[in-house]
């Protein structure tokens, strides 16, 4: 059971603004009515894939998603940056695993705003319960849907610790705090179970 009030004081402690909504339908109406007329770039996120963010937004603002062949380059210079979570904390840790690095990177610096679309599924007691989900639940989900050839794609069903050359658990970032440099980070938490 997610203690929703923990989550919430502890990511407000670290200096993230927190919503919180029932269904991924209310949390893109939100996004769609707060992101208007900036550029927006989008990470590799079924979450955000499966709220329809992207041409939500696309009608009003400047989109830019390397799923759509923009490049990751023009993502990672837009006004607002959106992506998801492998891991959250319910002491207020968020947690990212990379294998280009550059959702990672744009979660730490370069935007003015970043928001993070956190279905239930994705949130662990502690920090080491989410570091082990985004190891061991999440990346071998999304190297099984990439089709890489990594061990941990065979099952989908944990973490191999490989030296694959698809490997794509290449870089780690864990927000302990909002970065100092980004102007807004936003922690859009959805209780309903998205993406992986």
């Amino acid at each position: 059971m997610i203690d929703w009030d923990k989550l919430t004081k502890n990511l407000e402690r670290r200096g993230f603004a927190v919503r919180r909504f029932s269904t991924a339908q209310e949390a893109a109406d939100w996004l769609d009515q707060d992101i208007d007329g900036v550029s927006v770039g989008f990470g590799g996120s079924m979450t955000v894939q499966e709220m329809g963010l992207y041409p939500r937004l696309a009608a009003h603002n400047r989109a830019v998603w390397h799923w759509n062949r923009d490049g990751l380059s023009q993502a990672a210079v837009t006004d607002v940056y959106i992506c998801s979570a492998n891991g959250l904390a319910e002491t207020g840790e968020i947690i990212n695993i990379d294998g280009v690095g550059n959702r990672v990177s744009s979660t730490l610096f370069g935007h003015k705003r970043v928001c993070f679309v956190v279905g239930s599924n994705k949130i662990a007691p502690d920090f080491d319960a989410a570091l082990y989900r985004a190891r061991n639940v999440a990346a071998p989900k999304n190297c099984r849907r990439l089709g890489l050839k990594t061990p941990c794609a065979v099952k989908a069903d944990r973490c191999y610790n490989c030296d694959s050359p698809d490997r794509s658990c290449r870089a780690l970032v864990v927000l302990w705090e909002k970065p100092r440099d980004v102007e807004r980070m936003d922690v859009i938490l959805i209780d309903q179970e998205l993406g992986y």
